[in-house]
C-alpha cells in the first residue's frame, strides 16, 4: 500500500502541474529486487486512487530484471536474487544497475479543452 500512497502522491502533483482533470493510464517500472507482486499493487493502487483524479486509471506493471555489475572485472550480467557470482571471473561482488528501483516511466491524462 506503501508504494500506491506514493504513487497517488507523484500522480496528484503531475496532474496540476499539468492541469490534468483526470488520468487515465499509469505505467510503473518494478524492479525484481523491491519483489513487488503486480496484482497487489494493482488492488492497492485501485483503493489508493479512490475519489482522486487518477480514480479508474488503468495500472500497467513491468517487471524489470536484476542486472548487475562486478567490481572486480567489470562485467554486466544479468543476475538472480540468489545468485551474484560474475560469469566472467566467478567474484560475488556486484553493485546493482537494474532491477532495483520502482520508478513511475509514464503517465497519460485528459486535460481540458482551451
Amino acid at each position: 500500500m506503501s508504494i500506491a500512497l506514493s504513487l497517488v502522491e507523484q500522480l496528484q502533483r503531475l496532474a496540476a502541474e499539468h492541469q490534468a482533470v483526470r488520468i487515465t493510464e499509469v505505467e510503473v517500472r518494478c524492479g525484481v529486487l523491491r519483489q513487488v507482486a503486480p496484482a497487489a499493487l494493482e488492488l492497492a493502487f485501485t483503493a489508493a486512487t479512490a475519489e482522486t483524479v487518477a480514480a479508474g486509471a488503468n495500472l500497467k506493471v513491468i517487471e524489470e530484471g536484476l542486472v548487475a555489475r562486478c567490481r572486480a572485472c567489470g562485467t554486466e550480467f544479468a543476475t538472480e536474487i540468489d545468485d551474484y557470482s560474475c560469469p566472467t571471473c566467478q567474484q560475488a561482488d556486484v553493485e546493482f544497475v537494474a532491477g532495483h528501483d520502482i520508478v513511475l516511466t509514464a503517465v497519460v491524462c485528459e486535460t481540458p479543452d482551451r
